[in-house]
């Protein structure tokens, strides 16, 4: 401190007490408090009202931390950080809740008749956007005969049902309410039904914004979104022909980390890592050359493994979504997505589409889905479309789907797809060249078939770069140490046109072998006795009988890169994204294997019997 005056002292002083951090003290926080002002410093004793102040004032390796409270904001961030190190960090204060939402409470409602309310809005309420009279739109969605509008109405915090038409909503409520709505010039008047409630009593909010924290531009980099419970978004249709924007949106950008929110109640998608936005939005569907042709604009708006994806989505809980929980169109590429607890997507139904799973990417290139939970979807658990090349399916939890736990659509591999729970009605939708499928179990139907109108890019291994386009054919497939039992049914791939390759599967009950295994196991005699639950502590159980004779029948191999070839079209080897090699050496709790001869299915067990394993939350070793 020599030569520094008493004045200058006493700046310094000053300053370390009006901004957000004293010098020397870590990286600069802002704080926000439903009690502060956004014309505050943002320090802990003068925090900003707005999360939105507070994204304006932050710089990369700055940290935003909101207080306890209810906020009704978009956050739209104007910048992003410069590196993984110098990111900008949004988080809620440990062991404080706080909730972002799109939505705003209305009062005033008037009885109509019956079980239904009316309320008149002005339609300056609404700003620039109102939700009740834009409709959901865009290639490969399907209204089902009627009008959807983005918007909704929630009472306490649980949506109701946009009616088909006003005379719906003028009957009695059923155990389903509804709503209903029409905008004219000047204002907006919703009638709602609310069987036994005062609508002025109760928490009744309607929605006003379309997300809740997404950029209005592309390329903002470096985020972290941590701990919020977000939700009440008035999204529309995310295809991957669009710009895909959901409840959460990182935004045709690099390197988010979105972790440990409630993400839920969003009109169509929840998180989105998406596709830019250009002039020929939705303009694809009908065409035979779209989605190639969006590929090939994507390469002009930077599509690069140095420019776009490496996000990290882990440990979030998202439910009630009416399209997807994550959704993804080359903006998941090179990213991991694990730990999620996706559920109740797509159960309303009002609407459809060829997008609705818990998880929906295209080009989920070197991408990593693992020790996820998705379930009770009213579509698919999940769907990879395009390009999966790379990917690394691994240890998810997957039932109660509606329509398959796994769709794989259009790839041509290599990716991987190991130490899986399948346990919905049906298990794996298959229309893909170049897969693996090692220790998984399968409760349920497979189905293979062919598609042979498309063409499918292969990329350069670890890139984004197409190398060539190829249609799909049956075959060209590993199945190793897989347990399949129920109707699982192998015998599609008899007629396959490229080379397939198993060993080493189990087939209970039911199950079909193919005739390309020389040695399967099956014993249709044997139940496995299959018994999922759920504990009051919200934990899942797996109870099974193994029989452990399957260990000394025969030696099943230890799946490795070398064991697993070359997938056929794109030439290329079944290698980790560093280009190293892989093994298949732990199970689904992460427990290292027999590697001289690794038990089928993915729990590693020779001792088998009748057991009963605790399958989620799951802490690995």
């Amino acid at each position: 401190m020599k030569g520094l005056t008493s004045y200058t002292l006493l700046f310094l002083v000053l300053l370390a007490g009006c901004t957000p951090n004293p010098l020397g003290s870590g990286p600069r926080t802002y704080h926000v408090a439903v009690t502060g002002d956004d014309a505050n410093s943002g320090s802990m004793a003068s925090p900003l009202r707005t999360i939105s102040a507070a994204a304006r004032l932050a710089r990369p390796g700055e940290v935003i931390t909101v207080h306890g409270g209810i906020y009704r904001e978009r956050v739209t961030p104007p910048r992003g950080g410069e590196s993984d190190s110098q990111r900008i960090t949004y988080q809620a204060a440990p062991g404080e809740k706080v909730i972002v939402t799109g939505s705003e409470p209305v009062k005033g409602w008037e009885n109509a008749g019956n079980d239904t309310w009316k309320v008149v809005i002005p339609n300056s309420f609404f700003g620039a956007y109102n939700p009740y009279g834009e409709l959901i739109h865009g290639d490969w969605f399907s209204p089902q005969g009627r009008q959807h509008h983005t918007g909704s109405v929630y009472l306490n915090g649980k949506w109701l049902i946009e009616a088909a038409g006003q005379d719906d909503v003028l009957k009695p409520a059923s155990d389903r309410p509804l709503w209903f709505a029409v905008v004219d010039v000047a204002n907006t008047t919703l009638w709602a039904q609310f069987r036994g409630v005062d609508p002025n009593e109760s928490l009744v909010e309607i929605n006003v914004r379309p997300t809740v924290f997404t950029p209005e531009k592309t390329g903002i980099n470096y985020l972290t979104v941590r701990g919020f419970t977000m939700c009440h978004a008035a999204t529309n249709w995310a295809p991957p022909t669009a710009g895909q924007f959901g409840l959460i949106s990182a935004y045709w950008c690099k390197g988010w980390i979105i972790e440990n929110n409630e993400i839920s109640y969003s009109k169509c998608s929840g998180i989105a890592l998406g596709k830019h936005g250009d002039e020929f939005d939705n303009t694809s569907a009908d065409s035979a050359e779209g989605y190639v042709e969006t590929i090939k604009r994507a390469y002009k708006n930077g599509w690069t493994r140095e420019n776009i994806g490496h996000h990290i989505v882990r440990n979030n809980h998202i439910h009630h979504c009416e399209q997807t929980g994550i959704v993804g169109s080359m903006g998941s590429a090179f990213s991991s997505i694990t730990g999620n607890d996706i559920h109740d997507i797509y159960v309303l139904k009002l609407f459809s589409g060829a997008e609705m799973a818990g998880i929906k990417f295209h080009a989920a290139v070197d991408t990593e889905i693992s020790g996820n939970h998705i379930h009770h979807n009213g579509g698919l658990g999940m769907w990879l479309d395009w390009m999966a090349q790379g990917t690394r399916v691994t240890r998810n939890f997957m039932h109660d789907n509606g329509w398959s736990d796994l769709f794989v659509e259009v790839n041509h591999g290599p990716f991987l797809v190991a130490n899986n729970l399948f346990l919905s009605a049906r298990s794996i939708d298959n229309n893909s060249n170049g897969g693996a499928y090692v220790h998984n179990l399968s409760a349920a139907g497979i189905n293979v078939f062919p598609e042979n109108n498309r063409d499918t890019p292969c990329l350069r291994p670890h890139d984004t770069a197409t190398l060539r386009l190829h249609k799909t054919e049956v075959g060209d497939d590993r199945w190793f140490n897989n347990l399949v039992t129920g109707s699982g049914d192998l015998t599609a791939y008899d007629g396959a046109k490229l080379p397939v390759m198993m060993d080493g599967n189990v087939f209970l009950q039911s199950a079909k072998p193919s005739k390309h295994e020389r040695q399967p196991l099956v014993q249709a005699d044997f139940d496995p006795v299959l018994k999922l639950s759920q504990r009051t502590d919200g934990s899942w159980q797996l109870a099974i009988s193994l029989d452990p004779a399957w260990a000394g029948t025969r030696t099943r191999p230890l799946v490795t890169t070398g064991l697993l070839g070359r997938a056929k079209l794109p030439d290329q080897a079944y290698e980790l994204p560093d280009g190293s090699s892989m093994r298949i050496d732990t199970d689904y709790f992460g427990r290292k294997r027999n590697a001289g001869n690794p038990f089928p299915g993915p729990f590693e067990n020779p001792d088998g019997g009748k057991r009963t394993f605790k399958v989620w939350p799951v802490a690995t070793r």
